[in-house]
């Protein structure tokens, strides 16, 4: 088990590294969105490029983070019948979860998934959209951040098990701290007292 807790750890570590790199994808999203609506209405102009990187933004905010979501035990639940188990039970109500629903659909949506984008990269496709951009980048996104949630749900059945082993404490114990806005926050002010030097 000890192995096994090591390959949990080292996932963990890797969507903790993707989540907190997420976490400016969404500073430079409203950074592009402001500028993009500033430059509408002072100059009655805007780009295609612009809006779609919006949405390119969106889509890896939102894909690659699913895995530290999932990490962070951050993830919408419907607690109205596990809240009532104890943390035993709540942790095997886990287990079915991740082997029975979280793991088959990953998988299957991942496999699914990268036929699409193999088509649109050996295609170069483009948007259709005037000065639009290439579609492949965002197309990959979604086996990315499947392959990241399918590789934390790998590491949450492990923590899962190993709890019910006695091993290691409660993995759903929400984890205490700031939240990622607080994060990203401290991190801008860093690196404006780091700039200021």
């Amino acid at each position: 088990m000890s192995i096994l807790l090591s390959l949990s750890r080292l996932i963990d570590w890797i969507n903790e590294r993707v989540g907190r790199s997420v976490l400016w994808l969404v500073l430079i999203a409203v950074v592009i969105s402001a500028g993009n609506a500033l430059v509408r209405k002072l100059f009655n102009t805007s780009s295609n490029a612009l809006l779609e990187i919006q949405w390119y933004l969106f889509a890896a905010i939102f894909m690659l983070a699913a895995g530290y979501t999932f990490l962070r035990n951050e993830h919408v639940r419907i607690d109205v019948v596990t809240s009532h188990l104890s943390p035993k039970g709540q942790n095997v109500v886990d287990i079915l979860g991740i082997v029975f629903f979280l793991m088959p659909m990953v998988g299957l949506v991942l496999w699914l998934s990268w036929a699409p984008f193999m088509l649109s990269f050996n295609s170069g496709e483009m948007s259709a959209n005037a000065g639009g951009l290439i579609r492949w980048p965002v197309k990959l996104l979604l086996p990315v951040g499947l392959a990241l949630l399918f590789l934390q749900g790998i590491s949450e059945l492990i923590k899962r098990v190993a709890f019910l082993m006695g091993l290691i404490p409660n993995p759903l114990d929400r984890r205490r701290g700031p939240s990622a806005e607080e994060e990203l926050a401290a991190a801008i002010k860093a690196q404006a007292q780091g700039g200021a030097k």
